[in-house]
């Protein structure tokens, strides 16, 4: 297992999770906002989204996230794979999640996208733990300058 760097270097930062799930139809896609917290990698969705319902079904999947910066040259991966577990909604978490992405004052948060969008209270909301069975994170920078001056 390849291990470049410390996986928080990436996953602390708000960037979009790709997770891939399993369906009867074959493989599917869903980027989304996530939160790394105890080794585990946290998800909000609802009974609504098929990502939970496939999850539920077949719980395998993987995770990936990228930090790109093709001007500076940094490409970073961190790549999960592990059992997801579906369970009720856990609304301090979500609120973390939230801060990640939206900033910590919450009042600065747009109101008609958590009234509407986030719905921190929906009671069809539920929150997905990926605690990874492998973790790899690699540091492939070096495409623009080559191995030598990698970050």
């Amino acid at each position: 297992m390849q291990q470049d760097f410390p996986p928080d270097r990436v996953l602390s930062q708000p960037l979009m999770a790709d997770l891939a799930s399993g369906a009867p139809e074959g493989p599917r896609h869903s980027p989304l906002w996530f939160l790394w917290e105890e080794g585990a990698v946290f998800l909000v969705g609802s009974t609504r989204d098929s990502f939970i319902r496939r999850l539920q079904a077949e719980p395998r999947c993987a995770l990936g996230v990228v930090e790109f910066d093709n001007a500076a040259g940094v490409l970073l991966h961190v790549g999960l794979r592990g059992r997801a577990t579906v369970g009720p909604m856990e609304t301090g978490r979500f609120r973390r999640l939230l801060a990640k992405y939206l900033g910590p004052d919450q009042a600065e948060w747009n109101p008609w996208f958590i009234r509407e969008v986030a719905r921190i209270d929906d009671p069809e909301g539920r929150m997905v733990r990926l605690t990874p069975d492998t973790i790899v994170c690699k540091d492939v920078s070096f495409f623009r300058t080559g191995p030598g001056l990698a970050s």
